[in-house]
């Protein structure tokens, strides 16, 4: 779909939820307040941070009369952050924006433009591009497409995935989206974000713009991602965790659906457990990691082919424990694996779907 021009300039809230990310936060600021095209006011909520978060905030705030801070008094978590600073959104349309990333060039007006044009659409994403110390710098101006799905559609190609196809700072949503759909679960502190975007695509539109980068992930040492959730085994099970909503009978979908879909998933989540269980004994040997993801695999008894699978990956794993390699079969299939997973992240930078 060919992209049209914005027709006014449409106020954005940006929520910046901050936690000990004093010396990011100017520069987040900054690149939500230098938006083209559109009005900005920034929500940063900083979470009782020991830094001097609170300090470069208010500081930024007497600079700045759009940006607004609220300051937390004691720690809440991040899932109870999001939740007060969405709560304070003014604007048409609300970004959530973590302090350590930055919004993309002209990033809000072209998911402002999507959705003013398709006004059924509740959620719009893009390209995301992970960074270290700068963000790279500005190449050459890259064609823009959008793509729309009906709500319902991208939700089973999420489940048929058993993926998340969003990391999420380059989410922005439509204001009236956010209130109906409510907050933040409490209960999924590691897969809130996927289990909201599902919540989300049950009563709205889905739009992703291509071509142009929509935001910039910060990757550090103290990223959550990285400090907490860095087994294969867990992320796999935060993900189920995320896909259960589905058998929340206040899901707005019939019960059927709701099943056959959450059955999808599963058996997603249990090809990719096996996978990577096989990937992990196929390089050099983590027979713990693979054990995990055996387990997982069993712990589904109604997904269709989990004990053939949990008997491949037990197999694999007695021939490692008794210090023998996969086998060329094994090396190979791994090697194929991996340019499959090549293929998928092609795939997803450029349609949102992998």
């Amino acid at each position: 779909m060919r992209p049209r021009p914005l027709p006014r300039r449409p106020v954005v809230s940006v929520v910046v939820p901050c936690y000990n990310y004093g010396r990011f936060l100017p520069e987040a600021a900054a690149s939500a307040l230098s938006q083209d095209g559109v009005d900005v006011e920034v929500i940063v909520v900083d979470d009782a941070s020991t830094d001097d978060s609170l300090a470069v905030a208010r500081q930024l705030a007497s600079a700045d009369p759009r940006i607004t801070v609220v300051a937390h008094s004691s720690n809440q978590g991040h899932i109870a952050t999001y939740n007060d600073g969405l709560s304070r959104a003014a604007g048409k349309y609300v970004t959530l924006v973590s302090a350590d990333d930055l919004v993309a060039p002209g990033a809000l007006a072209r998911a402002a433009a999507l959705m003013e044009a398709n006004p059924r659409v509740g959620l719009v994403y893009g390209l995301p591009r992970d960074f270290t110390e700068q963000p790279p710098p500005a190449g050459p101006p890259e064609r823009e497409t959008w793509t729309v799905w009906d709500g319902r559609t991208w939700m089973s190609l999420a489940c048929a995935r058993g993926r998340n196809f969003i990391l999420s700072p380059e989410v922005v949503m439509r204001t009236e989206a956010v209130l109906g759909i409510g907050a933040y679960s409490p209960l999924l502190p590691h897969s809130g974000d996927l289990e909201y975007w599902l919540r989300a695509a049950a009563s709205w539109d889905v739009g992703r713009i291509n071509g142009p980068v929509q935001a910039y992930y910060r990757v550090h040492g103290s990223n959550m991602h990285q400090t907490r959730f860095a087994s294969a085994a867990v992320d796999i099970q935060h993900r189920l965790d995320a896909f259960r909503v589905l058998e929340d009978p206040r899901f707005p979908a019939p019960a059927a659906v709701r099943t056959k879909q959450l059955l999808r998933a599963k058996k997603a989540l249990c090809r990719e457990a096996t996978r990577l269980g096989c990937s992990e004994l196929a390089g050099p040997v983590s027979v713990e990691t693979a054990t995990e993801l055996r387990k997982f695999v069993e712990s589904l008894h109604d997904v269709p082919g989990n004990v053939r699978r949990a008997n491949l990956l037990q197999a694999r794993i007695a021939r490692a424990t008794r210090g023998r390699g996969p086998g060329g079969a094994a090396s190979s299939l791994a090697f194929i694996r991996g340019q499959l997973d090549r293929v998928r992240w092609r795939l997803w930078a450029m349609t949102g779907i992998s």
